[in-house]
């Protein structure tokens, strides 16, 4: 057996496979922020809950985390629940799994592993649009850097020098600028009033100007960091994926526009796809980070 883990700020959610196929799918959402001891708890429950349902021991398991982990293997910083910061996760994660091999990786660059897989390319990069920005690279059909050598934070590169505050302290991140959250402020400050995300969705499907601009320069800054990306590594490709992404079908269509726009001559601008596989990227990434410890 092989499980995934994707832990997110609201919700955890889990795959389990055989050499065959799917076993085993589930999730939880987290009971309201109090301690990452009481979390723990709430994790191991489920966990024992899901392992005596499967029809085998565990061979390995892989967790897609969306934190900061710094060089100590600690927690340096989850905006979503603060409550973990300082946690040592390889210890934590272990205790769990005591049978199985165990590794964790951030979970948009198992994004990027698991649409990588789904595409059949091995030089992609993934983005993923959601309640902040991920993003993923994969290399020679590898993840780069790999967790020994921290993640890929698309969302901490800055498209703009003077831009908008960031969780990270600095300003002009992109996921300050295009986050879901970010382009809904975005898009509140130009109609002048609040605006949710059917708002947003309704709107642009109407054409009406404040959604237009507010997602045209989500993907303007998107593009901006995919061409940064381009110049250093040269993927083959790019996808966007995440929730926000998923639910709003024109921004694909605006990225590849801008990438085109950013091209220096000579130079051919990336091709832009949505993700093939939504809102479960994170999740086949993990059991694809499974799949490689246990052949190691």
């Amino acid at each position: 057996m092989y499980l995934g883990i994707d832990v997110g700020g609201t919700k955890v959610a889990f795959r389990a496979e055989t050499d065959g196929g799917p076993a085993d799918e589930s999730a939880f959402g987290w009971a309201p922020r109090h301690s990452v001891a009481r979390d723990l708890v709430q994790l191991a429950g489920h966990v024992a809950e899901l392992r005596a349902r499967l029809p085998a021991p565990l061979r390995a398991v892989g967790v897609a985390m969306p934190g900061t982990i710094g060089p100590d293997g600690r927690i340096a910083a989850w905006p979503s629940r603060p409550e973990w910061t300082g946690l040592a996760l390889d210890p934590a994660l272990r205790g769990l799994f005591p049978e199985a091999a165990v590794a964790w990786a951030d979970d948009g660059d198992l994004g990027a592993l698991a649409e990588a897989r789904a595409a059949e390319c091995d030089n992609l990069l993934y983005v993923g649009v959601g309640t902040g920005v991920g993003g993923g690279l994969v290399l020679h059909g590898e993840p780069c850097p790999g967790s020994a050598r921290g993640s890929f934070e698309l969302g901490h590169v800055v498209v703009e020098l003077d831009g908008p505050p960031c969780v990270c302290g600095r300003r002009g991140c992109l996921q300050a600028i295009a986050s879901g959250p970010a382009t809904l402020d975005s898009a509140a400050r130009l109609r002048g009033a609040a605006v949710s995300f059917d708002d947003l969705r309704h709107a642009l499907g109407d054409g009406q100007p404040w959604a237009v601009s507010a997602v045209r320069r989500t993907a303007r800054a998107l593009a901006a960091a995919v061409t940064s990306v381009q110049e250093l590594v040269h993927p083959d490709r790019v996808i966007l994926g995440g929730g926000f992404a998923a639910g709003i079908p024109e921004l694909v269509g605006w990225v590849s526009e801008h990438l085109t726009e950013f091209a220096r001559p000579g130079q051919r601008p990336l091709p832009a796809a949505p993700a093939a596989l939504g809102g479960l990227s994170s999740l086949r990434g993990a059991v694809s980070l499974a799949r490689l410890i246990a052949t190691r």
